[in-house]
């Protein structure tokens, strides 16, 4: 199977490194950036191409890995005839790709992707085709690169990509501001490490409302004024706290260890 990618930025360069590692052909890297492409395009042993109108018509499948507000453009100046086109985006609709062919679908990496990783992580796919024929060649390509396929269509596509920018974008951003008030504080970020992994550990095996601790369950409100009180001087990491403390003092865990508000 031949594959042409549309982008040289993080998701066209992990998903590019996954397909060769698993043998995979890469013809073509296609980005504005010459210079993205050809560093991209010498790493997978392909070629690299500036306009997307010198794309190949010898590949099996066109996966779109652009920025989400670029697939519409980038879509519209496609025409693959009955080759598979797919984009990797979960918050953009399949039908934005109506017009590149008669055979598209979705390859959405339900995973943060980042090129200066030197490792490949686990990625979770979600699949979608818009036909039966489509589907199968997404799906046994999808396959070859994970265990871990899931169907799911625009709205589920969208509904994961939320709850992923919760739990990946979020959470980063509340570490950014606890490794800044722990520079500050000369305290060592790093002595968190071992309590970030347990709790990752934990949720492997229980429900994570099951595996609430700190002061907020406890009603521990001596102890949160304390910490209030070291925060006056962040105000964006206090807001925060307090916000949190409150929705976590009104969840409650139902008999199937799924929290209430």
């Amino acid at each position: 199977m031949k594959i042409s990618i549309i982008g040289a930025g993080n998701v066209a360069t992990v998903l590019g490194r996954l397909l060769k590692h698993k043998n995979f052909i890469i013809e073509q890297i296609v980005s504005r950036n010459k210079m993205h492409a050809e560093k991209l395009a010498q790493e997978l042993n392909a070629d690299a191409i500036e306009n997307i109108q010198s794309l190949s018509s010898n590949s099996d499948v066109y996966i779109i890995a652009v920025n989400d507000d670029q697939i519409e453009a980038v879509s519209d100046q496609i025409n693959a005839g009955e080759k598979i086109v797919l984009h990797t985006c979960g918050s953009a609709s399949i039908d934005v790709l109506k017009n590149t062919s008669k055979n598209v679908g979705v390859l959405y990496p339900l995973q943060s992707l980042r090129k200066e990783i030197p490792y490949l992580p686990t990625i979770p796919f979600l699949i979608d085709a818009n036909n039966d024929y489509s589907k199968g060649i997404i799906s046994e390509l999808a396959k070859s690169l994970s265990d871990n396929i899931t169907e799911a269509n625009d709205e589920q596509r969208m509904q994961y990509h939320l709850s992923a920018v919760i739990t990946s974008n979020f959470t980063n951003h509340l570490l950014s501001l606890t490794d800044e008030y722990c520079t500050i504080n000369k305290i060592k970020f790093s002595q968190l490490l071992p309590l970030m992994q347990e709790v990752i550990n934990r949720i492997h095996l229980f429900h994570p409302a099951q595996m609430q601790t700190g002061p907020a369950v406890r009603n521990d409100i001596s102890t949160i004024e304390k910490h209030l009180a070291l925060l006056k001087d962040f105000p964006q990491l206090k807001n925060i706290y307090e916000m949190m403390s409150k929705s976590i003092s009104r969840f409650t865990i139902d008999d199937s260890g799924q929290g209430n508000k």
